[in-house]
């Protein structure tokens, strides 16, 4: 079963990069608890979708699908779908460059948090408790 091209490119398009409803969740909890942060900070690698520049910590909210959650699952499945090479390109890429990203915002001494979209969606508290961990080990260590 193929999908005609024009329809997969308006669902495409439609792909929000940032500002996405799993953002403004973790936000509206960040900014209800007290903290304040940049989002899409541009002058750091990647790009982070949230940073606590007080704390250094980078945060990336990332979607299971294009970021490759249970990434051997999912290339099964990509596999028998519809365009499989430029899907697992895509997806192996994507990973590859979080990978990188991940190595120089470390490099440049922050720390960087990812979550997964449904993590955030369904247990915004425990992605704070995360978060707030992070801050209070880094305070220990001073």
């Amino acid at each position: 079963m193929t999908r005609d091209k024009k329809v997969v490119t308006k669902t495409m398009k439609r792909v929000k990069s940032k500002n996405t409803s799993i953002e403004i969740i973790l936000r509206k909890a960040l900014w209800e608890k007290g903290y304040r942060y940049r989002k899409n900070y541009a002058s750091l690698p990647g790009k982070p979708d949230i940073v606590l520049p007080k704390y250094k910590i980078a945060i990336f909210c990332d979607s299971e699908f294009f970021h490759g959650k249970d990434w051997d699952k999912l290339k099964l499945q990509l596999q028998r779908g519809n365009n499989p090479e430029y899907w697992i390109k895509k997806i192996e890429k994507n990973r590859q460059r979080d990978q990188d990203n991940d190595k120089r915002l470390m490099f440049l001494g922050w720390n960087v948090i990812h979550f997964w979209g449904k993590d955030i969606a369904k247990n915004t508290e425990e992605c704070i408790k995360v978060i707030e961990e992070m801050i209070f080990d880094d305070y220990l260590d001073m």
